[in-house]
Protein backbone atom coordinates (compact mmCIF):
# COMPACT_ATOMS: atom_id res chain seq x y z
CA UNK A 1 0.00 0.00 0.00
CA UNK A 2 1.46 3.73 -0.56
CA UNK A 3 0.49 6.69 0.83
CA UNK A 4 1.32 10.03 -1.46
CA UNK A 5 2.36 13.04 -0.06
CA UNK A 6 4.44 14.38 -2.62
CA UNK A 7 6.63 11.18 -2.25
CA UNK A 8 5.56 7.49 -1.64
CA UNK A 9 6.03 6.47 1.38
CA UNK A 10 5.38 2.60 1.85
CA UNK A 11 3.23 1.66 4.68
CA UNK A 12 4.69 -1.21 6.15
CA UNK A 13 7.86 0.83 5.87
CA UNK A 14 6.39 3.02 7.81
CA UNK A 15 5.40 0.73 10.58
CA UNK A 16 9.13 -1.21 10.18
CA UNK A 17 10.75 2.63 11.18
CA UNK A 18 8.15 3.03 13.81
CA UNK A 19 9.25 0.05 15.79
CA UNK A 20 13.20 1.30 15.12
CA UNK A 21 12.65 4.96 16.85
CA UNK A 22 10.79 3.08 19.28
CA UNK A 23 13.12 0.60 20.21
CA UNK A 24 16.22 3.05 19.52
CA UNK A 25 17.94 1.08 16.72
CA UNK A 26 17.35 -1.57 14.02
CA UNK A 27 18.81 -4.73 16.52
CA UNK A 28 16.49 -3.40 19.44
CA UNK A 29 13.53 -3.33 16.61
CA UNK A 30 14.54 -7.17 15.31
CA UNK A 31 14.18 -8.26 18.98
CA UNK A 32 10.70 -6.89 19.73
CA UNK A 33 9.04 -6.97 16.84
CA UNK A 34 5.88 -8.90 16.60
CA UNK A 35 6.81 -11.11 13.57
CA UNK A 36 10.07 -12.14 12.38
CA UNK A 37 12.36 -10.46 10.32
CA UNK A 38 16.24 -10.33 9.23
CA UNK A 39 18.40 -7.55 9.97
CA UNK A 40 19.66 -7.16 6.38
CA UNK A 41 15.89 -6.83 5.67
CA UNK A 42 14.69 -4.22 7.61
CA UNK A 43 17.78 -2.37 7.04
CA UNK A 44 17.11 -2.36 3.22
CA UNK A 45 13.85 -1.03 3.63
CA UNK A 46 14.69 1.80 5.78
CA UNK A 47 17.18 2.66 3.55
CA UNK A 48 14.20 2.60 0.82
CA UNK A 49 12.22 4.92 2.90
CA UNK A 50 15.28 6.69 3.56
CA UNK A 51 14.98 6.97 -0.26
CA UNK A 52 11.65 7.65 -1.30
CA UNK A 53 11.29 10.75 1.25
CA UNK A 54 15.00 12.14 0.26
CA UNK A 55 15.75 12.91 4.39
CA UNK A 56 18.36 10.73 6.94
CA UNK A 57 15.61 10.06 9.40
CA UNK A 58 18.07 8.68 12.16
CA UNK A 59 21.49 8.12 12.93
CA UNK A 60 22.72 4.26 13.55
CA UNK A 61 25.56 4.41 16.32
CA UNK A 62 24.73 6.29 18.66
CA UNK A 63 21.36 6.09 18.00
CA UNK A 64 19.54 9.11 17.58
CA UNK A 65 16.69 10.44 15.22
CA UNK A 66 17.10 13.49 13.09
CA UNK A 67 14.74 16.52 13.27
CA UNK A 68 12.98 14.73 9.96
CA UNK A 69 13.10 11.64 11.83
CA UNK A 70 11.52 13.07 14.85
CA UNK A 71 8.24 14.68 12.94
CA UNK A 72 7.49 11.53 10.72
CA UNK A 73 7.80 9.34 14.66
CA UNK A 74 5.31 11.70 16.04
CA UNK A 75 3.27 11.50 13.35
CA UNK A 76 2.88 7.63 13.10
CA UNK A 77 3.23 7.09 16.48
CA UNK A 78 -0.06 7.21 17.40
CA UNK A 79 -1.52 5.02 14.55
CA UNK A 80 0.61 1.99 15.07
CA UNK A 81 0.87 2.23 18.82
CA UNK A 82 -3.19 2.09 19.24
CA UNK A 83 -3.07 -0.68 16.27
CA UNK A 84 -3.61 -3.77 19.16
CA UNK A 85 -6.42 -1.67 21.35
CA UNK A 86 -8.32 -0.89 18.02
CA UNK A 87 -8.51 -4.62 16.97
CA UNK A 88 -9.54 -5.66 20.51
CA UNK A 89 -12.36 -3.28 20.07
CA UNK A 90 -13.17 -4.40 16.92
CA UNK A 91 -13.52 -7.60 18.07
CA UNK A 92 -16.97 -8.73 19.51
CA UNK A 93 -15.29 -11.44 21.53
CA UNK A 94 -12.54 -9.65 22.40
CA UNK A 95 -10.92 -9.76 26.34
CA UNK A 96 -11.18 -6.51 27.62
CA UNK A 97 -7.33 -5.46 28.16
CA UNK A 98 -5.08 -2.78 30.62
CA UNK A 99 -2.35 -1.85 30.65
CA UNK A 100 -1.09 -0.71 33.96
CA UNK A 101 2.26 1.44 34.75
CA UNK A 102 3.42 1.47 38.18
CA UNK A 103 6.30 1.21 40.52
CA UNK A 104 7.13 -2.29 41.52
CA UNK A 105 6.03 -1.54 44.53
CA UNK A 106 2.65 -0.61 44.03
CA UNK A 107 1.91 -3.58 42.10
CA UNK A 108 3.33 -5.99 44.86
CA UNK A 109 1.20 -4.44 47.98
CA UNK A 110 -1.51 -1.88 46.71
CA UNK A 111 -2.83 -3.35 43.50
CA UNK A 112 -4.23 -6.86 43.81
CA UNK A 113 -7.03 -5.54 45.98
CA UNK A 114 -8.26 -2.94 43.80
CA UNK A 115 -7.94 -5.43 40.88
CA UNK A 116 -10.25 -7.99 42.51
CA UNK A 117 -12.61 -5.55 42.46
CA UNK A 118 -12.58 -5.26 38.54
CA UNK A 119 -13.53 -9.02 37.87
CA UNK A 120 -17.35 -9.18 38.50
CA UNK A 121 -17.52 -6.49 35.69
CA UNK A 122 -14.84 -7.37 33.39
CA UNK A 123 -14.48 -11.70 33.86
CA UNK A 124 -12.45 -12.03 30.88
CA UNK A 125 -10.05 -9.17 31.94
CA UNK A 126 -6.31 -8.89 30.31
CA UNK A 127 -3.90 -7.51 32.44
CA UNK A 128 -0.44 -6.19 30.94
CA UNK A 129 1.62 -4.75 33.95
CA UNK A 130 4.54 -2.79 33.65
CA UNK A 131 6.89 -1.68 35.99
CA UNK A 132 8.29 2.67 35.84
CA UNK A 133 8.89 5.43 37.97
CA UNK A 134 7.04 8.71 36.82
CA UNK A 135 9.65 9.75 33.87
CA UNK A 136 9.06 6.63 32.49
CA UNK A 137 5.44 6.05 33.23
CA UNK A 138 4.94 9.81 31.21
CA UNK A 139 7.22 8.73 28.05
CA UNK A 140 4.84 5.44 27.85
CA UNK A 141 1.74 6.83 28.38
CA UNK A 142 2.25 9.36 25.39
CA UNK A 143 3.97 6.78 22.85
CA UNK A 144 0.87 4.27 23.87
CA UNK A 145 2.51 1.59 25.39
CA UNK A 146 0.05 1.44 28.85
CA UNK A 147 -3.27 3.14 29.09
CA UNK A 148 -2.90 4.25 33.04
CA UNK A 149 -0.56 5.09 35.27
CA UNK A 150 -0.43 4.73 39.17
CA UNK A 151 2.99 6.05 40.69
CA UNK A 152 3.98 9.37 43.49
CA UNK A 153 4.13 12.05 42.62
CA UNK A 154 7.29 14.07 42.54
CA UNK A 155 7.25 16.22 39.58
CA UNK A 156 4.43 17.85 37.55
CA UNK A 157 3.36 15.55 34.64
CA UNK A 158 3.45 16.97 30.83
CA UNK A 159 0.32 19.13 30.42
CA UNK A 160 -0.50 16.40 27.41
CA UNK A 161 -1.43 13.94 30.40
CA UNK A 162 -4.78 14.02 32.32
CA UNK A 163 -4.00 13.39 35.78
CA UNK A 164 -5.68 13.17 39.14
CA UNK A 165 -4.23 13.13 42.57
CA UNK A 166 -5.57 10.35 44.94
CA UNK A 167 -3.73 10.60 48.41
CA UNK A 168 -0.72 12.08 50.26
CA UNK A 169 0.83 9.93 52.52
CA UNK A 170 2.40 11.39 55.71
CA UNK A 171 5.77 9.87 56.36
CA UNK A 172 6.64 8.33 59.96
CA UNK A 173 9.22 6.69 61.74
CA UNK A 174 8.52 3.64 63.19
CA UNK A 175 10.01 2.33 66.56
CA UNK A 176 9.55 -0.58 68.41
CA UNK A 177 6.74 -0.33 71.40
CA UNK A 178 9.24 -0.39 74.07
CA UNK A 179 11.69 2.29 72.62
CA UNK A 180 12.59 5.34 75.08
CA UNK A 181 12.19 7.93 71.79
CA UNK A 182 8.98 9.03 72.80
CA UNK A 183 8.87 11.80 69.36
CA UNK A 184 10.89 12.35 66.15
CA UNK A 185 12.12 15.54 67.68
CA UNK A 186 13.97 13.52 70.88
CA UNK A 187 16.34 12.48 67.32
CA UNK A 188 17.09 16.07 66.35
CA UNK A 189 18.50 17.19 69.20
CA UNK A 190 21.01 14.25 69.41
CA UNK A 191 24.49 15.44 67.99
CA UNK A 192 24.82 12.08 65.84
CA UNK A 193 21.97 9.63 65.20
CA UNK A 194 23.32 6.15 66.41
CA UNK A 195 20.42 4.22 65.62
CA UNK A 196 20.57 2.24 62.06
CA UNK A 197 17.55 4.05 59.82
CA UNK A 198 15.44 1.47 57.49
CA UNK A 199 14.05 2.41 54.35
CA UNK A 200 12.94 2.01 51.08
CA UNK A 201 15.47 2.46 48.00
CA UNK A 202 17.05 6.10 47.63
CA UNK A 203 15.04 6.03 44.04
CA UNK A 204 11.72 6.06 46.09
CA UNK A 205 9.92 8.79 46.37
CA UNK A 206 9.45 8.61 50.51
CA UNK A 207 13.36 8.40 50.83
CA UNK A 208 13.99 11.04 48.83
CA UNK A 209 11.61 13.32 50.59
CA UNK A 210 12.45 12.12 54.03
CA UNK A 211 16.09 13.02 53.24
CA UNK A 212 15.40 16.22 52.03
CA UNK A 213 13.60 17.09 54.90
CA UNK A 214 16.56 15.63 56.73
CA UNK A 215 18.91 18.04 55.24
CA UNK A 216 16.59 21.40 56.01
CA UNK A 217 17.06 20.32 59.77
CA UNK A 218 20.53 20.03 59.29
CA UNK A 219 20.49 16.26 60.15
CA UNK A 220 22.84 13.70 58.53
CA UNK A 221 21.38 10.30 59.02
CA UNK A 222 21.93 7.97 55.98
CA UNK A 223 20.72 4.46 55.64
CA UNK A 224 21.80 1.33 57.27
CA UNK A 225 18.97 -0.63 55.57
CA UNK A 226 17.80 -0.67 52.18
CA UNK A 227 14.07 -2.63 52.76
CA UNK A 228 12.36 -4.06 49.28
CA UNK A 229 8.96 -3.15 50.98
CA UNK A 230 7.17 -1.47 53.97
CA UNK A 231 6.26 -5.24 54.96
CA UNK A 232 9.69 -5.76 55.22
CA UNK A 233 10.71 -2.52 57.28
CA UNK A 234 8.28 -2.83 59.58
CA UNK A 235 9.71 -6.59 60.12
CA UNK A 236 13.21 -5.23 60.77
CA UNK A 237 11.62 -3.08 63.29
CA UNK A 238 10.03 -5.22 65.07
CA UNK A 239 13.40 -7.69 64.90
CA UNK A 240 15.50 -4.28 66.80
CA UNK A 241 17.59 -3.92 63.45
CA UNK A 242 17.06 -0.18 64.21
CA UNK A 243 14.43 2.85 63.35
CA UNK A 244 11.95 2.40 59.93
CA UNK A 245 10.79 5.03 57.77
CA UNK A 246 7.16 4.33 56.43
CA UNK A 247 3.81 6.17 55.57
CA UNK A 248 0.74 6.19 56.98
CA UNK A 249 -1.88 4.78 55.31
CA UNK A 250 -5.74 5.10 56.22
CA UNK A 251 -7.28 2.01 58.20
CA UNK A 252 -3.91 0.18 57.32
CA UNK A 253 -2.79 -0.20 61.17
CA UNK A 254 1.18 -1.07 61.45
CA UNK A 255 1.78 -4.30 63.06
CA UNK A 256 1.37 -4.83 67.07
CA UNK A 257 4.75 -4.28 68.61
CA UNK A 258 5.84 -1.06 66.85
CA UNK A 259 4.79 2.60 67.52
CA UNK A 260 4.48 5.42 65.03
CA UNK A 261 6.46 8.84 65.41
CA UNK A 262 4.91 11.76 62.98
CA UNK A 263 6.90 13.33 60.99
CA UNK A 264 5.66 17.10 60.93
CA UNK A 265 6.86 19.42 58.71
CA UNK A 266 8.13 16.64 56.03
CA UNK A 267 6.57 16.65 52.20
CA UNK A 268 4.17 13.53 52.46
CA UNK A 269 4.24 11.10 49.46
CA UNK A 270 1.79 12.46 47.03
CA UNK A 271 -0.26 9.39 44.98
CA UNK A 272 -1.64 9.91 41.77
CA UNK A 273 -3.22 8.68 38.55
CA UNK A 274 -2.03 9.52 34.88
CA UNK A 275 -3.45 8.53 31.50
CA UNK A 276 -3.59 9.96 28.12
CA UNK A 277 -6.39 11.18 26.07
CA UNK A 278 -10.07 9.29 26.69
CA UNK A 279 -9.83 5.69 28.23
CA UNK A 280 -11.42 2.95 27.33
CA UNK A 281 -14.42 1.47 29.52
CA UNK A 282 -12.02 -0.71 31.46
CA UNK A 283 -9.52 2.00 32.28
CA UNK A 284 -12.06 4.25 33.01
CA UNK A 285 -13.65 1.86 35.54
CA UNK A 286 -10.61 1.50 36.75
CA UNK A 287 -9.64 5.50 37.78
CA UNK A 288 -13.35 5.34 38.88
CA UNK A 289 -12.65 2.37 41.44
CA UNK A 290 -9.16 4.28 42.28
CA UNK A 291 -11.14 7.40 43.26
CA UNK A 292 -13.88 5.64 45.17
CA UNK A 293 -10.99 3.95 47.11
CA UNK A 294 -9.03 7.04 47.63
CA UNK A 295 -11.87 9.00 48.53
CA UNK A 296 -12.91 6.62 50.93
CA UNK A 297 -9.88 6.24 52.68
CA UNK A 298 -9.05 10.07 53.07
CA UNK A 299 -12.42 10.02 54.75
Amino acid sequence: MLLDYGSTMNIHHLELFYYVAKHGGISEAIRHMPYGIQQPALSAQILRLEDDLGVKLFTRRPFSLTPPGVKLHQFIQPFFANLETMAAQLHPDAAPHLRIGAPELIFRDHLPDLLKALRPRFPRLKLSLRSGYQPQLETWLQQREIDVALTPLETNPPASLKMVSLLHLPLVLLVPRRSPIKDATDLWALDKIEQPLICLPPTETASKNFQQGLARLGVDWPPSVEASSLEVTNTYVLDGYGIGLSVAIPKRPFPRGLRMLPLDGFQPVELGALWYGEPNPVGKAFLEELQRRASNLAR
